[in-house]
């Protein structure tokens, strides 16, 4: 079943994620600010906060975003010397518009936020966890832990905000029965302690996984595809 977006977004105005590299963070970020936008109830800002890697960032799509009615805010970054985008404060506390915010990976990428910690602990604000079972880093759960509790440490998030999203692909070639397995393998590790809001699957093949399970789905689109990796 599709999720229900007005359910995860009541009371809530700031949508911040976070996880290891490579779990399809952007991905998922530039996908739930679209749904946000089409609600077209109030003005929709995403923050690219990325400053760990070259490649993979949601501001190599900017255009393709802000054509989504989306108020797009990045920051060039040079080499080893990050800038921190301007306007998160503020934006933070305006519930008058929604928040996204694509985070780099693991605690480095984490750091970017520390400094918000406590605007992002507010009850207007969910912070959602990405775990891709097919990553070196949620292949088991004392890696998750590890990594989450290093991502909590840096960024001054409180453990209750953290919403858990299952995200299992292996790229442009995932298959259906991927999805299912990497699912059922997140959700016997993480079941027990915290619940997945819900699992994110690419929306070539999307009808095929909700006819095979029950499990609340959300439907991604791939904005960031390269040629090369076509």
């Amino acid at each position: 079943m599709n999720i229900n977006f007005k359910e995860f977004t009541r009371n809530k105005s700031n949508f911040i994620f976070v996880g290891e590299a490579g779990s399809g963070k952007s991905e998922i970020a530039i996908n739930f600010a679209k749904y946000l936008a089409d609600f077209n109830e109030k003005p929709v800002h995403f923050f690219d906060m990325d400053m760990t890697k070259p490649l993979f960032r949601s501001r190599d799509v900017k255009e393709e975003i802000e054509g989504m009615g989306i108020i797009f805010h990045h920051e060039e970054q040079f080499f080893d010397a990050p800038t921190v985008v301007g306007g998160v404060n503020l934006l933070l506390k305006d519930d008058s518009c929604y928040v996204v915010m694509d985070v780099g990976g693991n605690d480095i990428g984490a750091r970017a936020i520390g400094g918000f910690a406590p605007k992002v602990n507010k009850d207007n604000t969910a912070v959602y966890y990405v775990l891709n079972a097919y990553r070196p880093w949620s292949g088991n759960l004392n890696h998750i832990d590890g990594t989450l509790s290093s991502i909590l440490k840096i960024s001054h998030i409180k453990l209750d905000k953290i919403h858990m999203i299952s995200n299992p692909n292996n790229g442009i070639s995932t298959t259906v029965e991927e999805v299912l397995e990497g699912n059922l393998k997140t959700a016997e590790m993480i079941g027990p302690l915290m619940d997945i809001d819900f699992t994110c699957v690419s929306d070539t093949l999307y009808e095929d996984v909700k006819a095979k399970t029950d499990i609340p789905l959300m439907p991604i689109h791939l904005y960031l595809t390269y040629q090369w990796n076509q």
